[in-house]
């Protein structure tokens, strides 16, 4: 049960955190659906992702403890922001003067890239240090750290979040690593950029004609 609930962030906090087993089955069937919601949103399956999204915000609504809620949201925008989806996190910015969450707002500004120094100490361990070296601009660092990351969601977002100063080996790992997932979306739209970056002719027709298949 305790992994389940770790699902309500899938890139938030699958990071080793320890969390109480959900006491009340609004709370059970909102992990649930988000949990749902976040395998098929990256594997390109938008009509369930899309009912599942409905029902995890359905039963959060269902508690004047809005932190549930709050958690979704932020959820839904890190993995928006995984695929390459501009996305502020609005709903989330909404809502945070009455979740009064410290942690939660610092994983709000690591989304928007605005973490502060105060915030470092505050977000989940797997993101500190990739967080100090791009605040820092040391690419070369943080692409070290992406590549060390030992969890597939952490991985892709902490990729989008570094944007230009990805080098091809890490593109080339977030690939594998969504791949080997099944998140289609999260290929596709990286295959896309690695195309972009690729000089050679070859290379590049090879990686067009995967983009074909997978988009047809």
């Amino acid at each position: 049960m305790k992994k389940l609930y770790f699902s309500i962030l899938p890139i938030i906090f699958l990071t080793g955190c320890s969390f109480a087993t959900p006491p009340n089955d609004w709370q059970y069937k909102s992990v649930n659906a988000f949990d749902s919601y976040t395998k098929d949103f990256l594997s390109s399956r938008d009509e369930m992702a899309k009912n599942d999204l409905k029902r995890a915000l359905s039963h959060a609504k269902s508690s004047a403890d809005f932190t549930n809620l709050a958690h979704i949201y932020l959820g839904k925008c890190a993995l928006n922001i995984s695929v390459g989806i501009d996305d502020k996190c609005r709903e989330y910015y909404e809502i945070k003067d009455i979740v009064n969450s410290d942690k939660l707002d610092a994983y709000y500004n690591f989304l928007n890239s605005n973490t502060t120094k105060d915030d470092l100490n505050k977000l989940p361990k797997i993101y500190q240090d990739f967080a100090w070296h791009l605040k820092n601009k040391d690419y070369k660092e943080a692409n070290k750290d992406i590549l060390d990351m030992d969890k597939a969601t952490s991985q892709l977002l902490a990729s989008s979040l570094i944007k230009d100063k990805i080098d091809k080996k890490t593109i080339n790992k977030t690939i594998q690593t969504a791949s080997f997932n099944g998140y289609k979306k999260v290929v596709i739209f990286w295959l896309k950029r690695l195309k972009n970056i690729t000089t050679d002719k070859t290379e590049k027709d090879k990686i067009d004609k995967k983009i074909s298949i997978l988009t047809k």
